[in-house]
């Protein structure tokens, strides 16, 4: 389907809606009342504009066609609106120009947390933070994001979304070598899912990252910090990970890398362990003196 006919009609509403604010400032405008009727108009004007620009894929003249209909809502007072079109400018630079995305969504979460309104600002919290990975590759930037997403969703007592969030960050930090963050993340979130009926199989997941994380740092730390996962979560003890920790535990201990390797791959077998699992056991195993650093 040729769209070109439908960027040329937008590029001319663009160009009438500027016109409408214009002459909404004019002597005469404001005299006349007409004003903020025109302001209303125009703010129409450069929506429509935006949609048309959207079905031909200009994404960037979307984004601003969008802005330039968000500042107009702000001029009116209208700011639900307002945050509604600087997240669709977003949505819309999101294909085209990320740091621009960043600027709206940012301008949007501005007017969100002004209302109050806590849960949404948390999600686009999480649409930046998305971008920063995915996009920008900045995770220092994303981890912030994260961060100031759960606390949005903890005030809103949006537990299980903040604990999501929580664990992105976990995630990063044990990848960036900042154990002890993700550490007092992990048992954080253990301890608020292991008393939970629906949640609590997950928690035996986050004490055995936790315990990975401790193993890294230290040995002696790693035991201890199993020894209270088992008391804190009795259900720890029988599970799979649990064995394995304190099979890694004894090969560490003895320093050897063949019974370490072994363990690992035994547990692999049955469940397959991710990438960021077989980062951290690879760092462990490599404390393993004249260990070559791998897992086969």
């Amino acid at each position: 389907m040729d769209n070109s006919g439908k960027e040329k009609e937008a590029i001319q509403l663009m160009a009438d809606a500027d016109k409408k604010v214009k002459s909404s400032g004019s002597f005469l405008g404001g005299m006349f009342g007409g004003g903020h009727h025109k302001v209303e108009e125009a703010c129409e004007m450069y929506c429509r504009a935006a949609n048309m620009f959207k079905m031909v894929k200009n994404w960037s003249a979307a984004g601003g066609a969008f802005c330039k209909a968000a500042r107009l809502h702000l001029q009116l007072q209208n700011k639900h609106d307002c945050a509604t079109s600087f997240i669709d400018a977003g949505n819309a630079y999101k294909k085209s120009d990320p740091n621009e995305a960043i600027k709206c969504l940012n301008a949007a979460i501005d007017i969100y947390t002004d209302m109050g309104r806590f849960t949404i600002a948390a999600k686009h919290h999480i649409n930046i933070a998305e971008i920063y990975e995915s996009e920008l590759v900045d995770i220092e930037k994303a981890i912030a994001h994260y961060e100031q997403a759960a606390d949005y969703y903890k005030g809103e007592e949006s537990n299980s979304s903040a604990n999501k969030c929580l664990l992105k960050v976990g995630a990063y930090c044990a990848q960036l070598e900042q154990y002890q963050k993700a550490i007092e993340i992990y048992e954080q979130v253990g301890a608020n899912t292991m008393d939970n009926p629906l949640l609590k199989y997950s928690a035996k997941e986050y004490f055995f990252k936790a315990s990975l994380c401790h193993f890294i740092v230290d040995e002696l730390n790693a035991k201890i910090a199993v020894e209270k996962y088992e008391e804190m979560f009795p259900a720890f003890s029988d599970s799979r990970e649990c064995k394995l920790l304190k099979k890694l535990l004894e090969a560490h201990e003895e320093q050897n890398s063949e019974a370490f390797t072994e363990a690992v791959k035994e547990f692999d077998s049955i469940s397959r362990l991710d990438q960021w699992h077989t980062t951290l056991l690879l760092r462990i195993k490599k404390t393993i003196q004249g260990d070559e650093g791998d897992l086969k």
